[in-house]
């Protein structure tokens, strides 16, 4: 990490911020499982702030078996009572509950689709959108590509993935690029579309 960079204003809160920022968000994902590992966070982070959810990120990992979605698909009211009970996780039942039902409907598409990230990449033709933002303001909450989608997802059963959600989880992976066009990480995304 270069703190002499000039990068997207929001992630200057801590280190954690800066290296999401710097390594990972709106880099292309295709990888089903840390695709899926997004939908999770991103659903918890609903009401809440990423930061939030980053600081609580190996927590979840490790009560959420590594997000894996075959093993979670499973979980039963044990499992669900045990995970009320940790405190390094974001303790709501109904995002609980959400987790599990989805992970069950991410197995549906996967075999529907091939893989979930077919499924989800085909909503922006399969690359990247690069936006061109000069300030945090002219980011969206939503978009029209974020409100079809997350009307598709519940459709199919999913839950907590409203259009806000989505476009948050869009951003995260990589199917659009928000960095500010002052952004070192501007250029390296410029890369993929």
């Amino acid at each position: 990490m270069n703190n002499n960079l000039i990068c997207c204003g929001w992630c200057e809160k801590d280190d954690l911020y800066r290296n999401y920022h710097d390594y990972e968000w709106g880099k292309p994902v295709y990888d089903d499982k840390i695709i899926f590992e997004f939908l999770v966070l991103e659903s918890f982070q609903a009401g809440l702030s990423w930061h939030t959810i980053l600081t609580k990120r190996e927590n979840f990992r490790k009560a959420l078996d590594d997000f894996d979605f075959q093993k979670i698909a499973k979980y039963d009211d044990k499992k669900v009572e045990e995970l009320m009970n940790n405190s390094g996780i974001i303790r709501n039942r109904m995002k609980i509950l959400a987790t599990i039902n989805n992970a069950q409907k991410f197995i549906e598409v996967q075999k529907e689709f091939g893989s979930f990230s077919k499924y989800i990449w085909s909503f922006v033709g399969g690359k990247p959108i690069i936006n061109q933002p000069k300030t945090l303001e002219e980011v969206p909450a939503t978009t029209e590509i974020s409100d079809i989608l997350s009307k598709d997802l519940k459709k199919k059963g999913f839950k907590f993935l409203g259009s806000t959600v989505m476009y948050a989880h869009m951003q995260a992976t990589g199917m659009v690029c928000d960095h500010l066009v002052d952004c070192y990480q501007k250029n390296s995304m410029n890369n993929f579309s």
